[in-house]
């Protein structure tokens, strides 16, 4: 039992100890799979490979249809780089003073009790997995369309049908085997730093052109507007919005609505921990893996998304859902387009099949906790039919994994609900939908941090930035909650029916296995 200073928040007691461990940092899990052998260059790549995915080429149309200039949209882009730079370094506080695995629902359990660690674990598979892998998969055929310079403000159902057939195919190549995607991990990375690394190359092409020629190449209004002045936007459904007519509590909405976009493709910056897992000393290398990385992840998203500016006329931006693509293809043209569509593709798939092969992960820990149906726990099962030559009796499941079989059960659940977001939605409301389910738990865990600074301030901290990064994250992720939710009440009302069948479960489920221990009494 621990002490009064130690209980978690909203708990009388804690079923999860940490103890000194003088060889890594003070700090110990009572459980881990991670080997600690790699160093800040390790981390350094492996943050580059979470993060950078497909919201760079595919967020730049939301966010520029919600700002009122090319240079709002930039500054949006920084500002959510500076977010997942705070969020970064208060969850490596977290990750190595609970080391472990799980993610934040550890934490959370920690903090305000296993009510919070659930509800963080029921969001994440039913609404924000899914809704990002729905969102992957409708990028990937978009980007296909734009380009052959087909972009539909309201695709039709063909196009959903074609996400669909790409969810179908993640699915698959991770039930084979996950090992496989794993694997992948570095030709990814490449192909993702190369991709922008090309755009960039673009920009400066066009600018260095005009000062040299006087020729510009590009869409011509770079060099002809004002970046920062408002102007008309051209919204999806082809009508003009006056930006000179909007209240600054409405702008304030309509920012709050283009930075879930950033915050998309930011995506993964929570990940942090799970490197910390790794690292031989996590104090020194996990501060100093997240402050290269991640500034040079913003460097290439502001760099990238200004290039978009040059490239295109200002008002084909707003429209479109693949800007990489429709830059390309304005600027090069069809046939080089087709080889641009081909490495975001690849980008696209990558993040697909890590995202997908997390949320196996995720819903066997969950189901492993009891807070899932068992059956969502096995590996190498189709419903109850066992595929594998092993079972789960022969090894635990984190071993069974990593050799090659996969929670396909888990799978299953997750393209289920993926499809019914494809269907029901598109890649817009999506976006807004997955920032409201991430941040919420994000900034309920950060609040958690900063009152475990004050409630336990004796508690071993091997990664301990100065409070005001926690502070200013839990600001400004709340201020995003709240201002999202109230501009986007259907994406609000729906993530509030979601909570409340979890919380319906839940109760449920805690009240039918109390029943079976009574019985087995």
């Amino acid at each position: 039992m621990p002490s009064s200073e130690t209980s978690p928040l909203l708990r009388q007691e804690s079923t999860t100890s940490y103890a000194p461990d003088e060889d890594h940092d003070n700090t110990t899990a009572p459980r881990s799979t991670f080997a600690r052998n790699l160093g800040a260059l390790d981390g350094f790549a492996l943050l580059i490979s979470i993060v950078i995915g497909s919201g760079v080429f595919s967020s730049p149309g939301p966010i520029d249809a919600n700002v009122p200039s090319p240079g709002a949209g930039l500054l949006v882009w920084l500002l959510g780089g500076i977010l997942a730079w705070t969020g970064a370094l208060t969850m490596a506080e977290l990750g190595t003073t609970f080391p472990g695995e799980g993610g934040i629902q550890p934490y959370l359990s920690y903090i305000y009790g296993d009510v919070f660690g659930y509800m963080a674990a029921w969001s994440w598979v039913v609404a924000t997995m899914p809704a990002t892998l729905a969102i992957l998969s409708i990028v990937f055929v978009e980007s296909i369309y734009s380009s052959l310079g087909i972009n539909e403000p309201n695709p039709p159902i063909t196009h959903k049908l074609l996400s669909l057939l790409v969810l179908v195919c993640v699915t698959t190549l991770n039930s084979i085997s996950t090992k496989t995607s794993t694997r992948l991990s570095s030709f990814f990375v490449a192909i993702k730093l190369f991709t922008i690394f090309l755009l960039i190359i673009a920009g400066l092409v066009v600018i260095f052109v005009f000062l040299g020629e006087g020729k510009d190449l590009g869409g011509g209004d770079w060099r002809l507007h004002n970046w920062f002045s408002p102007r008309d936007t051209i919204l999806p459904d082809g009508t003009r919005f006056d930006w000179t007519t909007v209240s600054t509590w409405e702008s304030l909405g309509f920012y709050s609505t283009a930075l879930y976009g950033a915050l998309w493709a930011y995506s993964g910056w929570d990940k942090a921990n799970y490197v910390a897992a790794e690292l031989k000393t996590p104090s020194r290398q996990l501060p100093l893996s997240i402050n290269t990385a991640i500034p040079t992840i913003i460097l290439c998203y502001v760099a990238a998304n200004a290039v978009y500016y040059v490239l295109l006329p200002w008002e084909v931006v707003a429209t479109t859902d693949a800007a990489a693509v429709t830059a390309v293809t304005h600027f090069l043209g069809k046939g080089v387009a087709y080889f641009a569509t081909a490495l975001i593709c690849l980008v696209i798939a990558g993040s697909a099949l890590g995202n997908s092969f997390v949320a196996g992960r995720m819903t066997v820990a969950a189901a492993n906790n009891n807070w899932f149906p068992r059956i969502l726990g096995t590996v190498g099962c189709i419903g109850t039919f066992q595929i594998s030559k092993t079972t789960t009796e022969d090894r635990n499941m984190n071993q069974a994994m990593d050799n090659g079989e996969s929670p396909i059960n888990a799978l299953l659940l997750n393209t289920l609900l993926s499809t019914l977001y494809i269907l029901l939605g598109n890649m817009r409301i999506l976006l807004t939908l997955n920032g409201l389910a991430e941040y919420a738990f994000f900034f309920l865990t950060v609040l958690g941090a900063i009152i475990l600074r004050f409630k336990e301030p004796a508690l071993p901290r091997p990664v301990k930035p100065y409070l005001l990064v926690p502070v200013l994250f839990a600001l400004i992720s709340g201020f995003v909650v709240v201002r999202g939710a109230v501009f986007a009440p259907v994406q609000a009302g729906v993530l509030v029916g979601i909570w409340g069948a979890g919380l319906v479960f839940y109760f449920c489920r805690l009240w039918v296995l109390k029943e079976r221990v009574g019985r087995a009494r």
